[in-house]
């Protein structure tokens, strides 16, 4: 098309399909079964394979391996699938693979997203939107990314492991236990340290709001009650609160368990 902007270098597959306002860069390779959004840039070297979508407006910079067969002994070549949104910008090296067949079936990136470099995303993991993973944050499969959570650099998130939204994991954690919303945890096997205020705050969460969540975080981690025992509290006393009501959620929710 016209608007499209294709290095001629670019090997793009019949079997995809590119709207308008596309930009591909040298050397790029574009196989069967991928759809990239209006105005996304695919930047040098890059590799995307399908099935996979792109949303609209995103930057994928150079050398980038999107939508590859997902690292599982057990996949046997299965038409499974990667889902990318809007606006994300995924930058150089990163690798994300497909879901298999013995899960969902699909690898899902929400939108507007900060994928710094040589970043990893596994097959059937979940990510929301406006999450920032820093350079060399590692995914394994089936892991869980909540809207606006923070993954610091060298990171690593254990399988089937969830992070809550609003979540901040400091660089070089090993994460293996599920992060619950709001928290802020580090450390090799992470532990959590205390409230994301900041983050709080930047996500327009009110000073009532946040006191709420300081208040169920305390009855959480800091009377030393079992788990069951702690989310009974929470219920009782803040049953009219939606900020500790989705902090209750997650923990029932939760199949690996909860750092503390």
């Amino acid at each position: 098309m016209p608007s499209q902007k294709i290095d001629p270098s670019a090997r793009i597959s019949p079997g995809a399909r590119i709207a308008e306002g596309v930009e591909i860069g040298p050397y790029a390779v574009v196989e069967d079964k991928v759809e990239i959004g209006e105005g996304t840039r695919i930047g040098p070297y890059c590799l995307i394979q399908g099935p996979t979508t792109i949303g609209a407006g995103c930057t994928i910079t150079g050398y980038a391996s999107i939508g590859t067969p997902p690292q599982d002994h057990s996949y046997k070549g299965e038409d499974t699938r990667l889902v990318i949104g809007d606006g994300n910008t995924i930058r150089e090296f990163v690798t994300i693979n497909r879901g298999t067949v013995k899960d969902k079936q699909v690898t899902t990136i929400g939108s507007h997203n900060l994928i710094m470099a040589y970043c990893h995303v596994a097959h059937d993991c979940v990510i929301g939107d406006h999450v920032v993973m820093g350079n060399l944050a590692t995914l394994a499969g089936h892991v869980e990314i909540h809207d606006r959570a923070i993954i610091g650099g060298l990171s690593a998130v254990h399988q089937f492991t969830r992070v809550g939204a609003y979540a901040i994991v400091g660089g070089g954690s090993m994460v293996s236990l599920d992060i619950v919303p709001y928290a802020k945890a580090s450390g090799d096997r992470a532990a959590l340290f205390g409230v994301n205020t900041i983050g709080l705050k930047r996500g327009g969460f009110s000073p009532e709001g946040i006191k709420n969540i300081e208040k169920a975080y305390r009855i959480l981690l800091k009377q030393g009650l079992l788990l069951k025992d702690a989310i009974k509290t929470l219920e009782d006393d803040f049953s009219d609160t939606p900020e500790v009501m989705r902090l209750v959620d997650f923990l029932k929710s939760s199949r690996r368990g909860i750092a503390r």
